[in-house]
């Protein structure tokens, strides 16, 4: 993969990869040692000076990942040259581990990759747990996950709560800090990291509800901890669900939490288009 600019200033190689191509100063120094950065054709460094109407190119290459690649069943949302994205169903890991090195998301992306004969990495922008399920937004090399990470990316979640009394419409604003170790779990405390979620009722049907849930802040768990410290917890939750929640997740027979990551809305870091992106999984 290529970026391409014509130059409209006389100026050093760096200026331009760090100001007109946004490159990161580590990314560029990472380059530099290669021939992926030239000017007219002709590899240089990066303090070659550029004249008007140089062409200057940046070859964007990514190492093979030390996981394996897997074919499999990838539900894909959206793809273009720089982004990715794709419905992750619940259960599966994002990425590989020292336990678990395979069959996750990150080793039918690698696989989905090799397939098309493209060479890119697995950068995701967006995250979810294991039994979380829906949309995973993907950078297809560190220079475009680079740029992603400059905005503010706004998601939307659905989830099937135990019952809604709150107003229909409003704001959670909790602080969240980690539980002491070794527990993996957050809790509510005012010790805690500012953590803010609006949400919104979409549907009410007897002891369940139907909530939008838009995390304003990204707080690990942070969707989950807050239904639950208002006291209606996501069914299926095993970790933050109350007697109740659980009870009734059994009963409607639900085998995990009923969370889905349904929709992204960004601008395009390449082409500055505006995107709307949804899952076609929901709760």
């Amino acid at each position: 993969m290529e970026l391409k600019h014509i130059a409209q200033r006389d100026g050093k190689l760096s200026s331009f990869l760090l100001g007109e191509l946004r490159l990161s100063a580590s990314l560029m120094n990472k380059l530099k040692w290669g021939d992926s950065l030239r000017v007219n054709g002709v590899p240089q460094r990066t303090n070659y000076p550029v004249a008007v109407g140089d062409e200057i190119t940046v070859v964007l290459s990514e190492e093979e990942p030390e996981y394996p690649a897997e074919d499999g069943e990838l539900s894909v949302l959206y793809e273009d040259s720089w982004l990715l994205a794709v419905d992750k169903p619940a259960g599966m890991l994002i990425h590989p581990s020292r336990s678990k090195n395979d069959g996750t998301l990150a080793n039918l992306v690698v696989g989905y990759y090799r397939k098309h004969g493209e060479s890119c990495a697995f950068h995701p922008q967006t995250r979810l747990d294991r039994d979380t399920f829906g949309i995973v937004l993907l950078a297809k090399n560190a220079y475009t996950h680079t740029l992603l990470q400059q905005q503010k990316i706004r998601k939307t979640y659905h989830a099937l709560t135990l019952g809604w009394s709150l107003s229909e419409e409003g704001i959670i604003d909790a602080p969240i800090a980690r539980k002491p170790l070794p527990s993996l779990l957050r809790e509510i405390s005012p010790e805690g990291k500012p953590s803010v979620t609006a949400y919104r009722l979409l549907e009410r049907q007897g002891e369940v509800c139907r909530m939008a849930l838009q995390p304003i802040t990204g707080r690990t768990h942070q969707l989950r901890l807050h239904c639950a410290h208002v006291g209606h917890p996501i069914l299926g939750d095993p970790q933050y669900g109350s007697p109740e929640s659980l009870a009734l997740s059994g009963k409607m027979g639900f085998q995990g939490q009923q969370l889905c990551a349904k929709r992204l809305e960004l601008r395009h870091p390449i082409t500055g288009e505006e995107l709307v992106l949804e899952s076609g999984m929901d709760v």
